[in-house]
């Protein structure tokens, strides 16, 4: 089953239409120079409520270049699951979070010694656009995420839509697919209908898989 991260949630009625829609895992942005940017407090309110309500939902911190004290603060206050380190983080920085951490890199890195954790997602993979973390709307380099995808379970972002990710899936095999700007009606603001789509055309590839080899 491919995982499918909706991220840059900002409001809980689009946390709960991305889980309607079939998201396994939401990301909220804290990144201040994002269009995605939510502040700590607001996260805080709707994740609250996504911890009564939607227990089997992973909840992911989205963060650029902050501290690990910063982070760990956040991840606290917040109730995340885990924290999604798009900036210049170390390896060390990495370990620090004992396993609640995993890097995401802007293209394909020549390697990922010490920032791989044993756990999924292990990495994830975003198109390299200069001066801008995530969130650009850019394909990343499928081919070079094959290549990762097949030694690590691994988390892809970069430009996906629901009219792309099908193939993004077949091409890249990775362990999930990650998704911002490919289901906003504007930046920053998600559209259910979009929503469902990208879900369904990931489900809907792995139902006709299950088909097949079923025959």
């Amino acid at each position: 089953m491919t995982i499918v991260k909706i991220c840059g949630i900002k409001t809980l009625n689009d946390s709960r239409a991305a889980i309607e829609a079939g998201a396994d895992y939401l990301g909220f942005n804290f990144y201040p120079k994002s269009v995605r940017f939510i502040e700590k407090q607001a996260c805080m309110e709707i994740t609250s409520v996504l911890k009564k309500e939607f227990l089997h939902i992973k909840l992911v911190g989205v963060f650029v270049n902050l501290s690990v004290v910063e982070v760990k603060d956040i991840l606290q206050t917040c109730s995340l699951d885990l924290a999604q380190l798009h900036g210049d983080e170390t390896p060390e920085m990495i370990a620090a979070f004992n396993g609640k951490a995993f890097k995401a890199f802007r293209g394909i890195p020549e390697s990922v010694d010490g920032f791989a954790r044993n756990d999924s997602p292990a990495i994830l993979v975003d198109a390299s656009v200069k001066g801008v973390y995530g969130g650009s709307g850019i394909t990343a380099d499928w081919d070079g995420a094959a290549e990762l995808a097949k030694k690590y379970p691994l988390l892809l972002a970069g430009g996906l839509t629901s009219e792309n990710v099908a193939e993004a899936v077949s091409r890249v095999k990775p362990w999930g697919v990650d998704v911002a700007s490919g289901v906003e009606s504007a930046p920053g603001e998600k559209d259910a209908g979009k929503m469902s789509a990208f879900v369904k055309a990931v489900k809907g590839l792995e139902n006709e898989t299950n088909s097949v080899s079923s025959l």
